[in-house]
């Protein structure tokens, strides 16, 4: 035991144990603090980006989404600020999704229904001790303003591009729109200054019922808006709003020239000349219906093909299914393939190209019948001529006879 003086008490021997276990538990907590930092990125907060909007510069659905940087930026004068910027259509299932630098970005949308964003800052990994910080999000949402009845829109859009060359646009009246309705159309494309309303429209009892577009420069694999409104004295008219790709509503030519050969007893080329148009051959896609007496079937020159058939571009052979067919038939339509465009409409039917087997059969046939008529003509008119020339004969033989007869007798 210690005994200690002034206002100290005696410690025994076990409580100086404890107080020594004590002052060692706190030395090592200092060591701790001093040594171990705590990530400091866990206290490293960013605003989200300021004035967020979105804005509609009238392109029928090409909407630029913008911001300003957020505030209090200072501490991070040296890192490369993002931006990680959602959006898509209100009531579309998922988002897409941009990581930029910019202060703005453009997109296009179905005005149709609303548009919803929302947008947050990005501080890098590297500016932060190795963990991304992101800011809260900043929202923003957008709709055209609202105007009339559902049932006044247009009703059965349709839009092709007519190979690759013409677009023409047709429409029918909304249910619910009066008989003085008269629809507008509008379109934009990316490199037009503004939007242009249709220059030719396609008219039914005074009414515009659908477009016809003039030479489109530039206007291929790129979103292409449309906007159909209209007036009515009594009523407002809702808009409706399209977006699609030029090259996606093609509706080539069908090939003009057809060729079909039996090279032997079992194989039959096709060929077709390549259509007409400004689209390149390599574009192409071909259905083929080939009729072998009365069994028709269709194959496309660009997928795998059975036993049957091959192809080479505009050229298909087949293998006949009976060698004693009499008759075979092909038509061949076309269609832009998935190289060149996503979707695409498929051409009309070219005129149909036939090769009939044993042709001479029906050639000797066809000609031997009618020359056995003749023949037999010829041969009973010439019988009769003979017997009436042989019976005249007789005759004049009989007649001389008699004369010469009674000559003799008056001598």
């Amino acid at each position: 035991m210690i005994l200690l003086s002034g206002n100290f008490k005696i410690l025994n021997l076990g409580e100086m144990a404890f107080v020594h276990l004590d002052v060692r538990h706190f030395c090592i907590l200092l060591i701790c603090t001093a040594f171990v930092s705590v990530p400091s990125n866990a206290e490293i907060k960013v605003n989200p980006p300021e004035d967020f909007e979105i804005v509609d510069s009238g392109y029928l659905g090409y909407l630029s989404l913008q911001w300003q940087p957020p505030l209090f930026l200072d501490n991070f004068n040296d890192c490369p600020i993002e931006y990680e910027l959602k959006y898509r259509n209100i009531g579309s299932k998922y988002w897409k999704t941009v990581i930029t630098k910019n202060l703005h970005y453009k997109d296009g949308f179905d005005l149709n229904k609303g548009v919803e964003a929302k947008i947050h800052t990005l501080v890098p990994a590297q500016c932060t001790n190795g963990l991304e910080v992101r800011s809260s999000w900043s929202e923003a949402t957008y709709w055209t303003s609202p105007r009339g009845n559902e049932d006044t829109k247009v009703r059965e859009m349709d839009c092709v591009y007519y190979n690759w060359q013409h677009l023409l646009c047709s429409w029918k009246p909304g249910m619910s729109a009066h008989l003085v309705t008269n629809y507008q159309l509008f379109y934009w494309f990316e490199g037009l200054k503004h939007a242009i309303q249709c220059p030719d429209y396609i008219k039914a009892n005074g009414k515009n019922t659908g477009c016809r577009f003039p030479h489109l420069e530039s206007s291929d694999y790129k979103d292409f808006y449309i906007c159909v409104n209209g007036s009515s004295e009594s009523h407002p008219i809702q808009p409706s709003y399209f977006i699609f790709q030029l090259q996606n509503i093609v509706k080539p030519l069908p090939p003009e020239y057809l060729s079909l050969t039996v090279e032997n007893s079992e194989k039959v080329n096709l060929r077709w000349s390549m259509p007409k148009g400004p689209i390149p051959a390599n574009c192409f896609i071909y259905e083929i219906e080939f009729t072998e007496d009365d069994t028709t079937w269709v194959v496309r020159t660009l997928h795998l093909f059975g036993k049957n058939t091959t192809t080479v571009e505009n050229e298909i052979q087949i293998t006949r299914t009976s060698n004693e067919s009499k008759k075979l038939c092909f038509l061949v339509r076309s269609k832009i393939n998935m190289y060149c465009s996503d979707d695409g409409l498929w051409s009309e039917w070219s005129d149909e190209q036939c090769w009939k087997g044993d042709i001479w059969k029906e050639t000797v046939v066809f000609f031997l019948i009618p020359f056995a008529f003749i023949s037999l003509f010829v041969l009973v008119i010439t019988c009769l001529l003979l017997y009436n020339q042989r019976a005249l004969l007789k005759t004049i033989f009989h007649t001389k006879k008699e004369v010469f007869s009674h000559q003799e007798t008056f001598f």
